[in-house]
């Protein structure tokens, strides 16, 4: 009956999500106010019906109902809770489910957190959202219901989750990440509504701002969570492949970096209006590239779902209608939308504009390698396949980044309309002293090495850090005390130059863990030991253990630290009973500076096994960043402009374009 009630749910999801496609569009179109206050009420329905379902489906597997095919594919008895629980997102079905859900939650809270927008545009983005609802909800109900019953001699027990997934990575990784993918939506929903209004002016940017920067922190979130499970889930110790799913959720988030950039531009100055709603398309059509990657099988990968191709089809067929129809809209309605106001090659406009093209063009260079290989066999055949691995991302994109990172500490002191050259300069130059010296001093200092990549990188990194720190003296220089000069500063611009440091983090952590790591695969029997730096590890043994629904060779190494007694280390080697399948459980050491990682290979024969034991400097850098990243994001989005209960009031700035009051003072307070 439950399972039933959960279908029901989503049956009455895709009637509201329905009406709320027509409804509120019509009222907008004939201005009728009482059919666009309609929106509201039926999102909160759509919300609410897509809960209701999700909750059916989460008490199926906690209850083991394995009727439920879905149940029964990715579950078993002896499956610990927790696991059941994230279970319901570890196949395809459940995963759709709950990026529905996720979808639907995103429209119910622009509902309820856009009480100041004008209702039509308000009516116009949730039935934009509303038609990708009926598409997605549409697909579940109709290829990948996961509320299908075997009435008749249902299994015993279930075939059990994919070994890989049960894990803590499968509770937070998948959510966080949806919460990204999916909070697009309402960006393009925002920029598809602007367009068929024609109100594409720094009101709409302003309205678009926090929803686009929650999007991109919770995709922040979400790919670091990722990388972290394939560092210590894996065992392989490292922390990125240029795998295919790795690359579809990451190029969503390049776009979505430059469009928080360009959003910051049509605000502030009425420009690239046309570019930021192109970037809000390509974001969120990125997102849905990455949905038909995963789950069509197109591409071979260790995260995707490699379903029926036939459901492949549907969902390239969703996308190419929801991509197609919303480039000719931009095609008609784009050329109208003009801005007029000047500025120089060394204004804040020209920096940011500069900052777009590379992650653009960083973002052209990781989906041409993604498809690639699909494009050659399609051509050539599936016996000429090929693979375009590490080698060709990093050649490409490494660069480009060094590009970036430099731009980055530039447009930090860059003004808008107009910037001398002689300005930057004064600014620039101490700035540039300082990491020149500090950056080639400390890596040859700490490592006795002169690795000229990995000092490249530090400089990079301290050219950021260092205009970050000459940017907040220069802003509090002038006040009565350096706090009160802290305090007068906006939430925004603490959120950008988190996110800038966040940035110089990551760069750290990539480039010197990646330099400096050093990793050995050495054969052990019980007494031997391998040292590496300091550290000493002794293979004291594999002792045999049981876990809930596995068992587990144990081995135990001891750690010594220029001799001393440091920490013992546990890496696991498991056998799930239901699967037969084995994985490998990492032990690893945390540390703020360096990661002592060790991985259990294969038994010898002799009493002895192959261990790899790596020794990691820095690599916490890397997902340090991108939390601190994310918090650069959500702390943007607390800044009061953007909860103004003031109506908004159009008036005209200097350049001629339409502007509202409240942008105006912003604008002046921060220039």
């Amino acid at each position: 009956m439950i399972p039933e009630l959960g279908n029901f749910s989503l049956i009455l999801a895709f009637c509201l999500a329905s009406l709320m496609v027509v409804i509120p569009m019509a009222g907008a179109i004939t201005n009728n106010q009482l059919w666009m206050s309609l929106c509201r009420p039926l999102s909160s329905g759509i919300w609410v019906f897509m809960i209701l379902s999700f909750a059916c489906l989460a008490y199926a597997f906690l209850k083991d109902d394995f009727s439920v095919n879905y149940v029964a594919r990715n579950s078993n008895s002896l499956l610990p809770e927790r696991y059941k629980f994230a279970a319901v997102w570890g196949g395809h079905e459940g995963s759709l489910l709950l990026w529905v859900l996720i979808l639907s939650s995103w429209s119910y809270a622009v509902s309820l957190f856009s009480r100041d927008l004008p209702q039509d545009i308000l009516a116009r983005v949730l039935s934009v959202m509303g038609i990708i609802l009926v598409g997605f909800l549409l697909f579940m109900l109709l290829t990948s219901n996961p509320f299908e019953r075997t009435l008749l001699n249902p299994p015993i027990d279930g075939t059990d989750l994919n070994p890989l997934l049960q894990d803590f990575g499968l509770i937070v990784h998948p959510p966080f990440l949806y919460m990204g993918y999916v909070g697009f939506s309402v960006a393009f929903a925002f920029a598809i509504a602007a367009l068929l209004s024609g109100r594409l002016d720094a009101a709409w940017a302003r309205w678009t701002r926090p929803w686009t920067n929650a999007a991109w922190a919770f995709l922040s979130i979400g790919i670091a969570l990722g990388s972290w499970w394939a560092y210590y889930e894996l065992g392989w110790g490292g922390w990125w492949f240029w795998d295919p799913v790795e690359n579809v959720s990451f190029m969503p988030w390049l776009v979505g970096t430059a469009l928080i950039h360009s959003l910051a531009v049509t605000e502030k100055r009425g420009v690239f209006k046309s570019w930021t709603v192109l970037l809000a398309i390509a974001a969120f059509s990125l997102s849905l590239l990455g949905a038909f990657i995963v789950r069509s099988g197109v591409l071979t990968s260790v995260h995707s779902f490699a379903v029926d191709p036939a459901r492949g089809m549907v969902l390239l067929t969703i996308m190419l209608v929801v991509i197609g129809s919303s480039l000719l809209l931009y095609a008609i309605r784009a050329p109208v939308v003009k801005g007029s106001a000047s500025y120089t090659l060394t204004s804040r406009e020209v920096l940011l504009l500069i900052n777009n093209i590379i992650l653009v063009v960083s973002t052209a260079a990781v989906l041409l390698g993604t498809l690639y290989p699909l494009i050659h066999e399609a051509i050539y055949g599936e016996a000429n396949r090929v693979s375009i691995g590490p080698p060709y991302f990093n050649t490409i994109f490494v660069p480009l980044m060094a590009l970036l990172a430099f731009a980055l500490g530039i447009g930090t002191f860059s003004r808008w309309k107009k910037t001398s050259v002689a300005y930057l300069k004064q600014q620039l130059s101490k700035v540039l002293i300082a990491s020149l010296a500090f950056g080639i001093v400390i890596p040859v200092v700490v490592t006795s090495e002169f690795n000229i990549s990995a000092i490249v990188a530090v400089v990079l990194a301290l050219w950021i850090v260092f205009s970050i720190a000459k940017d907040i003296f220069n802003k509090t220089s002038n006040k009565e005390s350096f706090f009160k000069g802290l305090k007068a500063l906006s939430l925004s611009y603490y959120g950008m130059q988190f996110a800038h440091f966040g940035m110089a983090v990551t760069i750290l952590g990539v480039c010197l863990t990646s330099h400096y790591s050093v990793e050995r695969d050495v054969r052990l029997a019980p007494g031997d030991s391998e040292i590496i730096g300091n550290y000493e590890f002794i293979f004291e043994g594999v002792s045999l253990q049981q876990g809930a629904n596995y068992q587990a060779d144990r081995a135990v190494i001891r750690v010594l630290q220029n001799g001393n007694e440091y920490i013992t280390l546990e890496p696991e080697k498991r056998l799930y009973y239901a699967t037969r399948a084995t994985q490998t459980e990492a032990g690893i050491d945390v540390g703020l500076f360096r990661d002592l990682f060790t991985a259990l290979g294969d038994e010898r024969g002799d009493g002895s096994w192959v261990v790899r034991i790596h020794y990691k400097p820095f690599v916490l850098w890397i997902w340090l960043g991108a939390i601190i990243m994310a918090f650069g994001g959500v702390l943007a989005i607390t800044d009061k402009r953007y909860r103004s209960k003031k109506p908004v009031k159009e008036t005209q700035s200097e350049s001629g374009l339409s502007v509202n009051t409240a942008t105006k003072t912003n604008l002046s307070a921060e220039a």
